[in-house]
């Protein structure tokens, strides 16, 4: 497996009447990142968290932040987050033309740069990327949503991906997984390769808040 795994709490379910009581528990239980869901209504059919509800979220916690841009024109929404040494961005290869050039201008800021993958995006689209990323997120959904169910063809590309990475000699990249992670499949995709984990409804935040010892569960499981 290599790396160690790692937490990142999706924010988007978190409760926002109740935010001091949540990132207080979400530092509390050592998680590693705070995910931020980036949505325009346009790449996906719906809308993300506000600049301004972020940088508030900035300056009550020291975790760092996991954007993940679900968005047309990345390249003028990067600047805007202010991304520092610490955070991740990650960026889709279906929504742009220029993923290159993207990647590159976000390293700028200092943060690691992710691709991210759509369910039905082959792994091939990657082929090209792999030496200028420092990690893959995986969706294991169509991304926009919480709350969606995870498809075995998710699990079986997830399975192939370590492979993929090893043969062109990027096996040590990160591999981050997202959509409907429970602590079994959790658990199982550890075990495939996975190492930091986007985790929401399906596992930490259970009705209103967030369960410490669902944090506790998921650490057990991809320890």
């Amino acid at each position: 497996m290599g790396k160690l795994s790692k937490i990142s709490a999706s924010m988007m379910c978190a409760n926002a009447f109740a935010l001091s009581e949540g990132l207080q528990r979400l530092e509390d239980g050592g998680v590693e990142y705070l995910h931020m869901d980036v949505m325009d209504g346009h790449f996906v059919p719906n809308l993300g968290m506000s600049i301004d509800t972020m940088k508030s979220i900035r300056r009550r916690t020291k975790i760092p932040f996991d954007f993940h841009i679900m968005a047309f024109e990345p390249d003028s929404i990067v600047p805007l987050l202010e991304p520092r040494e610490g955070d991740i961005v990650t960026i889709h290869v279906e929504s742009t033309a220029q993923i290159q050039r993207t990647i590159e201008r976000t390293r700028r800021f200092g943060c690691k740069v992710f691709a991210a993958l759509n369910p039905a995006t082959s792994l091939m689209a990657l082929d090209e990327l792999v030496h200028y990323v420092d990690g893959v997120n995986l969706m294991m959904v169509n991304p926009g949503f919480a709350g969606q169910r995870m498809s075995e063809p998710c699990i079986d590309k997830a399975r192939r991906l370590r492979g993929f990475l090893e043969e062109r000699g990027r096996g040590g990249i990160n591999v981050e997984v997202d959509g409907n992670i429970s602590v079994e499949k959790a658990h199982l995709l550890r075990g495939l390769g996975a190492d930091i984990f986007v985790v929401g409804t399906s596992s930490i935040f259970v009705g209103d808040s967030i369960s410490p010892e669902a944090i506790d569960a998921l650490r057990a499981a991809i320890a």
